[in-house]
């Protein structure tokens, strides 16, 4: 508290809720308990780099948009940069038809953005049953009605890392089920037609990236250490879209599975013919 107050200068306030509530319901108390005109969700172990708010002002000054965000960077547990998101448009504004692009694809993440404090007021809080996406059905909530400023600079970092809760439900396929539910909530946002495209076209992308999991899986734990993961992963995937797509990747995944199986056998009965006193 005297950190608080020393720093905070009277601007900060320190609140501790007495469970915990959940992602979707502690974000709902933000919002709540936020008093200015815009609201910034900021995460223990995201960033913000200097110049973000002066940036994200210079929007909220020139337009009636929602919602303002800026370019971030994907950070490992260490800090270090290991991807760029999206360059949307090449200088700061309004995104056209943001509405389509972020219901195929989940391309904000909190420290990145900020939402008119009377936007929430108006559409309503987080969803608390969605665990892992509720950001970004948020989002599409708020583009169904409201406008979206991009900023091009990269302003903001989110870190990636195997104890994030992210990483902890991906491990269980539970990030590729609750797409599925998203996708299937959030159609409605659309026309029927429109929606309906927008989310054959979602399901794939998801799909697809559910598949490249299982890859990373296999890489980082080996298939004896996360081979359950990994079926729950292209289980999942087939559940969300059989395209042939998706199926020609999951084969050629299990193909290099039976590959790396088949190496691994070879070398072991080579070194046991190889072996002292082997006859």
């Amino acid at each position: 508290s005297e950190v608080i107050r020393r720093v905070g200068a009277g601007r900060v306030a320190f609140h501790a809720e007495p469970q915990n509530q959940g992602l979707a319901n502690t974000w709902n108390r933000c919002v709540e308990r936020a008093r200015g005109n815009w609201v910034h969700i900021l995460h223990q172990d995201d960033i913000v780099l200097p110049g973000f708010y002066d940036h994200l002002r210079e929007g909220a000054q020139h337009s009636d948009a929602g919602a303002i965000f800026c370019r971030y960077a994907m950070a490992n547990s260490k800090g270090h940069w290991m991807s760029i998101s999206g360059l949307y448009r090449e200088s700061a504004g309004l995104l056209d038809d943001w509405h389509a692009r972020i219901t195929v694809e989940n391309r904000i993440v909190c420290p990145a953005i900020a939402v008119r404090r009377l936007v929430y007021k108006q559409l309503g809080g987080f969803l608390p049953r969605l665990h892992f996406f509720p950001d970004w059905e948020m989002s599409q909530r708020i583009a169904s009605q409201f406008s979206f400023w991009f900023e091009p600079s990269i302003l903001a970092c989110y870190r990636v890392h195997s104890n994030s809760a992210t990483s902890r439900m991906r491990r269980n396929a539970a990030d590729v089920r609750e797409v599925r539910e998203v996708i299937d909530l959030t159609t409605a946002y659309h026309s029927l037609a429109r929606g309906r495209g927008l989310a054959r076209k979602a399901r794939l992308f998801y799909a697809e990236l559910a598949v490249f999991h299982t890859r990373e899986m296999l890489v980082e734990a080996g298939f004896r250490s996360a081979w359950k993961q990994i079926l729950k992963q292209m289980f999942e995937a087939l559940r969300l879209c059989h395209s042939r797509r998706v199926i020609w990747q999951i084969c050629s995944f299990l193909i290099l599975w039976f590959r790396i199986i088949a190496s691994r056998l070879k070398r072991r009965m080579k070194s046991k013919v190889n072996a002292p006193g082997h006859s």
